[in-house]
């Protein structure tokens, strides 16, 4: 009874490390070929054969392809918000040396071979304009990563830490395409020199003057 309990248990394991490799065979070939020629160029069979997968295999862990490409924007956003986030952290020193860490992290990814541009904007730049499906998860997506720059700029002292922010991210996406489009890396190069010019003097809060409560109120 023990011994045939066990092999039920052992079969059940290997059934499950089966799926997970499946899984993750299928999402690692849908990342790539989706990057690089598009979701709706994509079709399930190049997929599987990439994968080496069957079709009800695909099916049957995702269900659908819609089901699937979110799969793969959730991991690819998992994943790219944890390289770009520490690519910034990394290193430590103070907030503005972190976001000065952004473009030349950007001009590096930029260079590899398999950059593609950003999943995210991609999907809804290819999709329904109306489509709310891949527009919301580019949103939650942007969310979290411009949440981090505005903690960042509010470390910083910056007067305006959320409009700060908002221009960065500007920057980070307008390098993205520019990047993708010319297949230059040294467009980061131009973003970062323009946020440069977002962490001058007159863009960070002036230190309060100490002084008497009246002194403050005369002011």
């Amino acid at each position: 009874m023990g011994k045939s309990v066990s092999k039920r248990k052992a079969v059940a394991a290997r059934a499950a490390g089966d799926e997970e490799s499946a899984r993750g065979r299928l999402l690692s070939a849908a990342t790539h070929l989706f990057c690089k020629n598009g979701i709706n160029a994509t079709g399930i069979d190049a997929i599987i054969d990439e994968a080496g997968t069957a079709k009800t295999t695909l099916y049957k862990l995702f269900g659908s392809k819609t089901n699937l490409v979110n799969a793969v924007l959730e991991s690819e956003g998992k994943a790219w918000r944890e390289w770009f986030i520490g690519a910034m952290e990394d290193g430590g020193g103070d907030a503005q040396a972190k976001l000065k860490r952004i473009f030349p992290a950007l001009k590096r990814w930029f260079a590899e071979e398999r950059f593609y541009g950003c999943p995210f904007i991609n999907a809804v730049a290819e999709h329904d304009k109306d489509a709310k499906q891949f527009r919301n998860i580019a949103l939650r997506h942007k969310k979290v990563v411009l949440a981090h720059i505005e903690k960042l700029a509010g470390e910083m002292g910056a007067a305006e830490p959320q409009m700060l922010a908002h221009q960065l991210a500007l920057l980070i996406d307008g390098a993205i395409v520019a990047a993708m489009v010319s297949r230059d890396p040294g467009v980061a190069d131009t973003a970062g020199l323009a946020a440069g010019n977002l962490f001058g003097p007159s863009r960070v809060k002036k230190p309060k003057r100490a002084g008497s409560p009246a002194e403050l109120v005369a002011v």
